[in-house]
């Protein structure tokens, strides 16, 4: 938390759309050494939601105008992916700390372009990999860290949703570098798994297109190989009758979790979280349920789920920022994760497993 000593960061916050307005302002919002002081965003109606709940914010239409202010110390870049590297990049060069939103980049080219010019200028380079505070994966962690289960032989992860008709005028849905399901929900289940595991010894993968008139992949499933353990991730537009969200299978036990955690449906509904009790709390009707055999003892029921909150990553980069804590979401794993998606991609064009280098 900041005293009264301690100098506020001041942050300027490109686009206000979905990303912006649901996953960014509002928990930058709630972090005492942070000030969001400008606001980038040019259609009228997010203007006036943004005028609305940051009425302190300055709105511009010019990122150029943001970077450059000398008063901000943190820019946020969170547009549509194919800007992710030019913004970040112009960012570095005027002297700000960067938070990029998930995808980093397009390429891991980009990224570790990125991470040297971050090191060169002394600043702040992470992305915004916020499912690593879902209530659910945080359990999933605490469940695998205690021992429960044994040695881990197998773990499954996704993310589905039943999306049948394309949204129309969106750049999720148009083509380009860093587009499709792999980029987007993938990000997210390579990230929790890079955490949990490490980097895998090999990869297979497809990566489709289930919805006809989609001009990108809307549907992928990945296997990674570590030693004795595999790893199967998956995510669909197609997916109406949910399956467990994680499985987990060791020679002690089995871990079952099903459901989402509650931020995003709250913030997609108009919930803020400084103003809303019990936030990230999940329902016990979606805690999973493990089935072990743990130092003599067999345990059959339901594990209360961990208290999910996205405001936990803008706590570490204000630490970072001001040399309190190590930065939780390093740029150098983010860009493993663009490599994972880049061996996805390549295994299954190729139609075979590959190795990582």
């Amino acid at each position: 938390m900041a005293t009264e000593e301690q100098k506020k960061i001041k942050v300027g916050l490109i686009g206000f759309g979905m990303a912006g307005q649901i996953f960014h302002a509002p928990f930058i919002h709630v972090v005492e050494g942070l000030e969001l002081v400008c606001i980038r965003e040019t259609k009228e109606e997010k203007i006036r939601l943004a005028r609305s709940r940051y009425p302190e914010a300055r709105i511009t239409s010019q990122a150029d105008e943001l970077i450059h202010d000398p008063a901000i110390d943190l820019v946020v870049v969170a547009t549509p992916n194919t800007s992710h590297f030019p913004l970040a990049k112009q960012a570095l060069l005027a002297g700000k700390h960067v938070v990029v939103e998930k995808p980093f980049t397009a390429t891991t080219a980009e990224a570790d372009e990125l991470i040297q010019l971050a090191q060169q200028q002394q600043k702040l380079l992470t992305v915004y990999q916020n499912r690593r505070l879902d209530s659910d994966f945080k359990t999933v962690r605490k469940v695998i860290q205690s021992g429960v289960l044994g040695n881990l032989v197998e773990y499954k992860a996704h993310f589905d949703r039943f999306r049948p008709l394309l949204k129309g005028n969106t750049w999720k849905e148009q083509e380009g570098p860093g587009a499709g399901i792999v980029y987007d929900l993938g990000s997210h289940l390579i990230d929790q798994a890079l955490v949990l595991f490490g980097l895998p010894k090999e990869i297979s993968a497809e990566v489709c297109i289930q919805r006809p008139a989609s001009p990108v992949a809307d549907k992928f499933e990945a296997t990674l190989y570590y030693e004795r353990l595999q790893v199967n991730l998956s995510a669909g537009l197609l997916v109406r009758e949910l399956s467990p969200r994680y499985t987990l299978h060791g020679d002690r036990g089995s871990f079952l979790k099903y459901g989402l955690d509650v931020q995003e449906k709250a913030l997609n509904e108009g919930a803020l979280p400084h103003l809303t009790s019990n936030w990230g709390v999940e329902p016990e009707t979606i805690w999973g349920h493990l089935n072990t055999e743990h130092q003599g003892l067999h345990f059959m029921g339901k594990v209360e789920s961990e208290t999910g909150h996205y405001r936990g990553f803008y706590d570490n980069v204000y630490a970072a920022i001001t040399g309190q804590a190590d930065l939780e979401v390093k740029p150098e794993q983010a860009r493993d994760v663009i490599k994972v998606i880049e061996l996805i991609m390549q295994s299954s064009q190729e139609k075979r497993r590959v190795r990582l280098s």
